[in-house]
């Protein structure tokens, strides 16, 4: 039988807790450069690369979790 909540951890070599760590680090992350992008729109010379700079970031370390099954 199937388990709804480590189906998808599993998946990415992660037991239930670690992954809702990682999301729960990620959403923090998007929060910050949510910020930083608001302020970037009314005030475009400030937080110029670091909206960009993390994504990139972030996105190395979801292809390195996507590759890993």
């Amino acid at each position: 039988m199937k388990n709804i909540f480590t189906e998808h951890p599993k998946q990415v070599s992660e037991t239930y807790l670690q992954h809702m760590q990682k999301a729960l680090s990620f959403s923090l992350k998007l929060s910050w450069m949510s910020l930083h992008a608001l302020i970037h729109a009314f005030l475009p010379f400030l937080c110029v690369t670091s909206v960009s700079e993390k994504i990139k970031e972030m996105n190395e370390v979801l292809q390195k979790r996507k590759n890993l099954h």
